[in-house]
C-alpha cells in the first residue's frame, strides 16, 4: 500500500521481473483485482522518495525481455531508456567501469573501479546524468521523477556479473551506502 511504502526513505529493486509485482498471487490464482505494486511505487518516487534499480537477468529488459521494466509505469520513472530486446551484455573477460562525474559524492571516494563480467545495455535519458560508463554504455545513473531521485546500476551487486574483485572492494559498502543516501527521502 501507499502508506507501507511510505515508512521508507528508498526502494531498491535488483533482478526481479515486473510480473513478480504485477502478477501476484491473488491477481493469477483467484483474478483479485488488486492495486497495481509498480504504480504504487512510481507514486511514491513522485512524493520524495528514492529508488534504485540494479542490473541483472531479470532487471530492466533483461534476459528474453522478461524483466520487461520497459512496458510498465517504471520506463517513465526511471532515468533511462530499455532495449526491446534483451538487454544483456556479457563480458567473460571483465571489463573496468569509468567514472565520468569524478566529484560526484558517489564517485568522489574512487577513482578505479575493480571489473564487472556483464550489465544491462541502457540508454541515458537527456536529463539523467551519468556518473559511471562501462564498455561505452551508461553503467551508474542518476535522475529524478517528479520530487524523488532515481538511480539506475546497469550490472548486478552479486555473483555474476558483480566478480569476486568487485564483490571484496575496499569501496563497496561505502559505493551502495552513498548511492542509497543520495537517492533517500
Amino acid at each position: 500500500t501507499a502508506e507501507a511504502l511510505a515508512c521508507y526513505d528508498a526502494i531498491v529493486i535488483s533482478d526481479i521481473g515486473s510480473n513478480t509485482f504485477l502478477l501476484q498471487n491473488r491477481t493469477f490464482y483467484n483474478m483479485d483485482i488488486i492495486p497495481d505494486a509498480l504504480q504504487l511505487i512510481a507514486d511514491y518516487v513522485a512524493e520524495g522518495g528514492g529508488l534504485l534499480m540494479i542490473g541483472g537477468y531479470l532487471s530492466f529488459t533483461g534476459i528474453e525481455a522478461k524483466a520487461n521494466y520497459k512496458n510498465t509505469v517504471l520506463a517513465e520513472v526511471l532515468p533511462v531508456d530499455m532495449l526491446d530486446v534483451d538487454d544483456r551484455v556479457e563480458l567473460p573477460q571483465g571489463c573496468k567501469a569509468v567514472n565520468t562525474a569524478v566529484e560526484h559524492v558517489i564517485t568522489q571516494p574512487f577513482s578505479e573501479w575493480p571489473p564487472l563480467l556483464g550489465y544491462n545495455k541502457l540508454i541515458a535519458k537527456e536529463n539523467s546524468q551519468v556518473l559511471a560508463e562501462i564498455n561505452g554504455d551508461p553503467l551508474l545513473v542518476m535522475g529524478t521523477y517528479h520530487k524523488g531521485k532515481v538511480c539506475c546500476f546497469a550490472s548486478d551487486c552479486s555473483p555474476h556479473w558483480g566478480s569476486p574483485q568487485f564483490l571484496q572492494w575496499e569501496h563497496y559498502a561505502t559505493f551502495w551506502c552513498n548511492v542509497l543516501h543520495t537517492i533517500k527521502k
